[in-house]
């Protein structure tokens, strides 16, 4: 469901259940709240980034679709850090991959969630703090990066009959 146009959205039935299971998981992860830093007076900075104190990040969660296609989750009192890597099957989809998280990534700054840089072995990384869920709906970050990875996981479908045409 698209809460943004209303309507139905129409997913591969193989990718429902990974979908799913990360929506479900971001819903318990993302319940994020106000934590100084306790290193650094007047300063609130990601645990999951800094990892200062061990026993404020929780164990990393990883979800896999495939050998090549996985997210991993991972969560902290104060932020929650998601990491994906996407579908390569040929060089194609590899490159369209790559340009389409350069794009975003280069641009980080206009959306919000988007990490500069992705950890290594992930083609993109997300960070959401406690920041983030006090001024957006819970929810609706939740389905942005639902959405974001079924238009991901769509992306070089049109591209290959583009490409078989030409050919």
């Amino acid at each position: 469901y698209n809460p943004i146009q209303s309507t139905p959205v129409k997913m591969a039935n193989t990718m429902r259940p990974y979908l799913t299971c990360i929506r479900n998981t971001l819903n318990a992860t993302c319940c994020l709240r106000n934590f100084p830093s306790q290193q650094v007076e007047r300063h609130n900075v990601p645990e999951v980034e800094f990892r200062h104190n061990k026993e404020l990040v929780l164990d990393p969660i990883m979800i896999c679709r495939t050998e090549h296609e996985r997210c991993l989750i991972e969560p902290s009192i104060n932020s929650l850090r998601i990491s994906f890597k996407l579908k390569h099957s040929d060089t194609l989809e590899e490159i369209l991959t790559k340009k389409f998280t350069g794009f975003l990534t280069q641009r980080a700054e206009n959306f919000w969630i988007v990490r500069r840089v992705a950890i290594e072995g992930y083609d993109i990384s997300l960070l959401i703090t406690n920041f983030h869920t006090e001024d957006l709906l819970q929810q609706k970050i939740v389905d942005f990066i639902v959405n974001f990875l079924e238009v991901s996981a769509n992306l070089a479908m049109p591209c290959h009959s583009i490409a078989f045409r030409l050919d």
